[in-house]
């Protein structure tokens, strides 16, 4: 009796397929349609804190059109409460109403992770303004809140934001 052997290219495919469905892998890139608008670095005082990057279908900005995706690659540690406070403050300063942002406040706690310097976090708003959360490449978290998705853009994209130099630069302003 003649044996077959499988191709090793084959059982090589078959483990990767394997891996990516059992170990909750995203395999599509968010980024893979969308062309970056802008980037800018956060710095605070002498602190480097982040450099983030935004993009949408076209490469250019509008505000009301989705979808789009904010890139942020972390130069500092900072844990998960933090994030939060500091999302919650932000909302607060634009205006919008506590008991909007409130039910988002225990999604972000079950989403957000501690940040390690090198870290990347990464929101996607689709089309449908449903928005997921990526960290190092791994979904980590959707909400499909239809306000959030733009609401929580508006903390760099905003007129009125706490870092109007960062925000040009991500429009592409200040190229």
């Amino acid at each position: 009796m003649h044996k077959q052997s499988l191709n090793p290219c084959i059982i090589w495919f078959c483990g990767l397929l394997s891996m990516a469905v059992f170990s909750g892998v995203t395999m599509a890139d968010p980024l893979s349609e969308l062309k970056k608008v802008g980037e800018a670095k956060l710095q605070v005082l002498f602190w480097d804190v982040y450099n983030s990057s935004l993009y949408s279908p076209t490469g250019t900005y509008q505000a009301e059109k989705f979808p789009q995706a904010l890139k942020i690659d972390y130069l500092r540690d900072i844990d998960a409460e933090s994030l939060i406070e500091r999302t919650q403050d932000e909302w607060q300063k634009l205006g919008i109403e506590q008991e909007t942002f409130t039910p988002w406040l225990p999604l972000l706690t079950e989403i957000f992770p501690n940040i390690k310097k090198g870290d990347t976090l990464l929101l996607d708003v689709n089309e449908d303004l449903q928005s997921e959360f990526y960290f190092n490449g791994k979904t980590i978290g959707k909400i499909t809140d239809t306000n959030f998705g733009p609401s929580f853009l508006r903390i760099w994209l905003d007129k009125n934001c706490s870092y109007p130099k960062v925000r040009n630069k991500l429009l592409g302003l200040n190229k």
